[in-house]
């Protein structure tokens, strides 16, 4: 037997874009890891002060942070390509998406000029938008223009994937679950906890030795997260 069911709105528009773009962009992904020791100690030792300000500092908001001030400097990646693609177009804006699974379907709210944000504001958007993501609540000022999205598995599981790019951005950043791996270091080994990062861009805009750079310093970023305060 089998049985039939409507598919979403949300569901409908999020498959044709994902088909359009996947016919479009000839797209690669280039993977990395990160080592989340300093934002694991950090997150720690802020603990009480997130209680006492009625935030919860997760790892997301060091990777929203940390990709905001990598846009920033890298500002390819914060470009759109024209739709005859002979013009690039430069974004002079930082907006970071953030992809949410909903029980009606993917939707991506996007942190504003996350670049002048700090941490415990850009951890209280995310939380305020994925619960209005849940409800259905969002306002449509609040999806939209984004610079970059991030696509984070983290809290589901997973070791790598290939996040398709949502033009007219041209490049996403995946995220899966943290696993802890053996690193040597000073002539020993040591339990080192590396979040997988998957970066995937567009080929007619980026090549491979930019996206090995941006996700090389987004990954020096997270290894030092001080320099994100």
């Amino acid at each position: 037997p089998v049985s039939e069911a409507p598919v979403s709105r949300i569901a409908r528009v999020a498959a044709d874009n994902l088909s359009a773009a996947n016919r479009m962009i000839p797209q690669v992904t280039h993977h990395d890891r990160a080592d989340m020791r300093a934002v694991e100690a950090l997150r720690k030792r802020l603990r009480q002060e997130g209680d006492a300000r009625g935030v919860r500092l997760t790892a997301l908001a060091f990777h929203v942070k940390a990709l905001a001030i990598c846009l920033e400097e890298f500002p390819l990646f914060n470009t759109s390509l024209s739709p005859d693609g002979e013009r690039l177009v430069q974004k002079h804006y930082v907006h970071v998406g953030i992809a949410v699974d909903t029980p009606h379907g993917l939707m991506v709210p996007v942190i504003r000029d996350a670049s002048g944000k700090g941490l415990w504001t850009i951890a209280a958007e995310i939380a305020g938008l994925a619960g209005k993501a849940q409800t259905r609540k969002l306002r449509p000022d609040e999806m939209g223009g984004a610079s970059m999205s991030i696509s984070n598995l983290g809290g589901i599981g997973g070791t790598a994937f290939t996040p398709i790019v949502n033009p007219p951005e041209v490049a996403i950043l995946g995220i899966t679950r943290t696993e802890t791996v053996p690193v040597w270091e000073s002539e020993s080994w040591q339990p080192v906890p590396m979040a997988p990062l998957d970066l995937s861009y567009d080929h007619r805009v980026i090549n491979g030795a930019d996206a090995a750079r941006f996700l090389a310093r987004f990954a020096n970023l997270l290894a030092d997260p001080r320099r994100m305060l």
